[in-house]
């Protein structure tokens, strides 16, 4: 299976660029990550199908998001499930004042032909203790 560190690396890039466009409150910079055709289901369980449902509810929701700290992403496991096809695990980390809160995000990614890794599915699902 591939173990090409170019991908591995875009890879990490994608989710990179995720936190850096969250952070920023960058609508954007975070739509340019999706495929055209991409599956999204929010931490809240909204499912959004196709770039423009994305699109709309990205555009509506985060430049109005307010949190008290910073969110942390990490690509915590890339499984490829074919040369051109990943399951990344992610560890997504809310740092605030009241406390860690933690989201386990799985993004399927799809290298395009010009080599680009672009967000083709997305689950997100808040992690609960106890």
């Amino acid at each position: 299976m591939n173990t090409d560190p170019a991908d591995i690396k875009a890879i990490e890039q994608v989710v990179a660029t995720v936190e850096r466009a969250q952070r920023a409150k960058d609508v954007e910079g975070f739509l340019a990550l999706f495929h055209p055709d991409a599956l999204w289901t929010t931490a809240h369980g909204k499912v959004l199908t196709g770039f423009d449902a994305i699109a709309g509810f990205t555009r509506a929701v985060l430049p109005a998001a307010t949190w008290d700290g910073q969110v942390t992403y990490e690509a915590a496991h890339i499984q490829f499930l074919r040369a051109d096809v990943a399951a990344v695990k992610v560890r997504q980390v809310y740092h605030s004042a009241q406390g860690d809160t933690e989201g386990t995000p799985l993004y399927v990614m799809t290298r395009q032909d010009d080599g680009r890794w672009l967000l083709h599915a997305g689950q997100n699902t808040e992690v609960r203790t106890g």
